[in-house]
Order: C-alpha cells, then sequence, then structure tokens
C-alpha cells in the first residue's frame, strides 16, 4: 500500500484522542519503515525480503514476550500488549509488503481484493481495537471501508504505479474492455479505457458505501474521523469521473475546498441517522 505515505492512516487527525496518539505514532512508524523497506532505496528484492523477515521475527518476539533490542518493537510491544492488539494484523500487512516486492501483476479481482485484505484492512481493525470497537459487524464495515480505500488509491495512481513497473488493474478485466499494458504506457485516453474505470470506480463507490454504515455507529471522534475518510474517498472517485478517468493527466487530489463539501457531506451523513 503505498502510504505516501499512509494516507488513510489517521496519524496526524485532530480528531484523533490525545490518549490515542502515542500509540498510533508507534503502529505507523512500524507500518511506515516496513513500507520503505519494500518500496524506497536501492535494495535488492532477497535483502528487501530478508529485512521484512527480520521484522516478522521482531512480532514473533512479541508473542512469546521476548525482549527485542530495537527501540520501535520495543514501543511496539507495549502498545499491543497495553491495547490488546491483534498480532495477525501487523503480519498481515507484513505479507502485504513483502507482496509488494515480488508481485507486479494481479490476475484477477479476488487476487487483488486478498491483497488488499492484507494491505490495507489491518488499519481499520488496529483502529477499531484501539477504540474498543472491533464487533464482528464493526470489522466487517471497516474491512469493506478499507478496501475500497485501497481499491481507490490504486485507480488515481495508475500512471505513478506504471513507472515502478506494477500494474493493479486486474488482467482479466484488462481483458475485457480492451485493454493492453502497452495502451497504459502510451497514456491511451479512448472509450475502451474510460470503460474500464467507470466500472472500477463503481465498483469502489459500491465497496466503500457498504460499510459506511460503521461510520454512524460509531459514536464521537472516531465516527467523525471516519465520516471523512469515507467521503474523501467518494470525492477522489467523483474527480476520476470527472476527467472520464483521465488519471495520466490528471490525478485527482483533495483540495482545501474540497474539505468544505466533504464536512457537509459528513455532517449529513449524521443528520439522516
Amino acid at each position: 500500500m503505498s502510504v505516501e505515505h499512509y494516507e488513510n492512516f489517521p496519524v496526524a487527525s485532530i480528531l484523533l484522542p490525545p490518549h490515542l496518539r502515542p500509540a498510533v505514532e508507534v503502529i505507523y512508524a512500524f507500518a511506515r519503515s516496513a513500507d520503505d523497506i519494500a518500496d524506497e532505496g536501492d535494495a535488492t528484492p532477497e535483502q528487501r525480503l530478508t529485512a521484512l523477515s527480520a521484522y516478522e521475527q521482531e512480532l514473533d518476539f512479541i508473542e512469546q514476550n521476548s525482549n527485542s533490542s530495537q527501540p520501535m518493537f520495543i514501543a511496539l510491544a507495549d502498545v499491543i500488549r497495553q491495547h490488546q492488539l491483534p498480532l495477525q494484523a501487523f503480519r498481515d500487512l507484513l505479507s502485504a509488503f513483502k507482496q509488494d516486492v515480488v508481485a507486479t501483476r494481479y490476475a484477477d479481482f479476488e487476487l487483488l481484493q486478498d491483497y488488499c485484505r492484507r494491505s490495507a484492512n489491518p488499519v481499520g481493525r488496529i483502529m477499531l481495537h484501539l477504540y474498543r470497537a472491533a464487533t464482528p459487524e464493526n470489522i466487517r464495515d471497516s474491512d469493506a471501508i478499507c478496501s475500497a480505500l485501497q481499491l481507490i488509491n490504486f485507480w488515481q495512481d495508475v500512471a505513478i504505479d506504471w513507472k515502478k513497473q506494477r500494474i493493479y488493474l486486474p488482467q482479466t478485466d484488462m481483458q475485457t474492455f480492451g485493454i493492453s499494458e502497452q495502451d497504459i504506457a502510451n497514456q491511451k485516453m479512448n472509450a475502451a479505457w474510460q470503460a474500464l474505470m467507470q466500472f472500477q470506480t463503481a465498483r469502489a463507490r459500491q465497496m466503500m458505501l457498504s460499510g459506511s454504515g460503521l461510520a454512524t455507529r460509531l459514536p464521537g471522534r472516531i465516527g467523525w474521523e471516519l465520516r471523512l475518510v469515507i467521503q474523501g474517498g467518494l470525492r477522489i472517485i467523483e474527480k476520476i469521473e470527472a476527467v472520464k478517468g483521465d488519471v495520466f493527466h490528471h490525478r485527482p487530489t483533495l483540495k482545501a475546498k474540497d474539505w468544505l463539501v466533504l464536512s457537509w457531506r459528513a455532517l449529513r451523513m449524521s443528520s439522516r441517522n
């Protein structure tokens, strides 16, 4: 997951309760540093995988109540124990980062969903545990929201990912709509590309809306945080659609004026319930 870095992780949000900020900063440091190992610098794939395996070993130490010599993992162990966070969520993130090292294409949407399950969904699950709100219903809706956010990030970053020699668009979908890798390389804007992008944004919107009830069930700051996250993702979809899928020349981003729109829509989500 490009966390250009962790756009979906509310480490700097003014809505984050002060008592949770230190824990979120520690978790963010873990996720950000692991993502950088997978994606930054000039290391070989073997070196990246070895370094990520060392992170996995540190998680094993935490599970075994063994002491670490690494300050970041000492702090992470304290956070995990204090808040009773699921270690599997951290292992899933590392699994996704390892996959980024070796996988550059996805044959079908099911494989892409499995990647999202490990690259994005753990973030929401960790936050739910921090807020003591990790019920089965909440986890289900959080997974839908986080996967949708990941997909939206992929669709807005098609051109950026191509420069990294990655394509997250499912190969079967590309074949269905008659899109080749050369079309992406040539930034070919035609009816077929527009139809493919419309299909993908509609899929992400449906997934986002399917989980949106979570935002109005959760009380206080976390509810407002999530309302804004949902509306931000939907706004990016609107911007992709407004340029007819031309993310090659018009990468959609949220501007200052968009936050007025997001705030109004977030308020309406609350008032309808």
